[in-house]
């Protein structure tokens, strides 16, 4: 069996701080701060909390209307998880694992809601008077977020360019 590197087990170690973070958010909104209650608590002019029921994925997409549709997105997203999952035992880079790992925790506090709940429990709205960049998220949606920008910037921006051949394999190529 393959040795899991400490780099790898750091990408899973920020997957299960993101988890655990995000569940403990999430607590505080349910518990102590009753936002489902309150429906609105105000913190800074362009910044509340706001209880929000997403029973879809990204934007409010594929609405769950159904028990089947709700498992049938738990399914979808835990098929997701594994495959990140599986790519982080193969990744070798610090910033895709660091990626990976915010992707990785981020989904499997959406999937508890959506488990738990059956929809995710969504509270930060940020927004500039009427006008609001996003939809309202949570600490899970900002992390999947994040680790998407990360994998993207750097497999756009900064992948390692292949090696240039030597001049005996150019020599091969032209015959």
């Amino acid at each position: 069996m393959k040795r899991v590197s400490s780099r790898r087990w750091a990408g899973f170690a920020l997957a299960v701080v993101v988890f655990v973070l995000d569940r403990g958010v999430k607590a505080m909104m349910t518990g102590p701060l009753d936002l489902q209650g309150k429906g609105l608590i105000g913190l800074l002019p362009i910044f509340d909390l706001r209880w929000t029921e997403n029973y879809g994925v990204s934007l409010g997409m594929f609405t769950a209307t159904s028990q089947e549709m709700r498992w049938g997105l738990v399914a979808v997203t835990a098929v997701i998880a594994l495959g990140v999952a599986a790519w982080m035992l193969r990744e070798t880079n610090k910033v895709d694992l660091a990626g990976l790992g915010l992707v990785l925790g981020g989904a499997l506090g959406n999937i508890w809601d959506r488990t738990s709940y059956g929809y995710v429990i969504d509270y930060a709205d940020l927004h500039f008077g009427t006008w609001r960049p996003f939809l309202i998220f949570n600490l899970a949606d900002a992390a999947i977020t994040i680790g998407v920008l990360l994998l993207l910037a750097r497999s756009l921006l900064l992948r390692e360019k292949p090696a240039k051949q030597q001049s005996g394999d150019a020599a091969t190529e032209t015959r």
